[in-house]
């Protein structure tokens, strides 16, 4: 006889930062960063990128869980995630 135990699984959303980033000799790429577990990784695409972040996420709270460590968690909900447009000289030189 088998019997399915329904497991209580809690459902975590982390800050996910992307950006793309330009090589000469491969062309671009896609870096993806989760400060909260400062987790990294990158991909040739955002979906891509998406789910291999997702798979690092996962490895690092299993990581932490193993040693006894507590999860950061992010809490989306009450932050408040934006960019602030500012105006500088002309002559200000910019890294690209």
């Amino acid at each position: 006889m088998c019997y399915n135990i329904a497991m209580d699984n809690k459902v975590l959303n982390y800050r996910i930062i992307i950006e793309p980033e330009n090589y000469p000799d491969s062309g671009l790429v896609y870096n993806a960063y989760c400060p909260t577990l400062d987790v990294v990784d990158y991909g040739n695409s955002i979906d891509e990128v998406l789910a291999s972040i997702k798979d690092g996420i996962e490895l690092a709270i299993e990581s932490l869980a193993k040693e006894g460590k507590e999860v950061p968690t992010d809490h989306l909900q009450t932050q408040i995630i934006t960019s602030a447009e500012v105006s500088i000289s002309n002559n200000i030189r910019l890294a690209l």
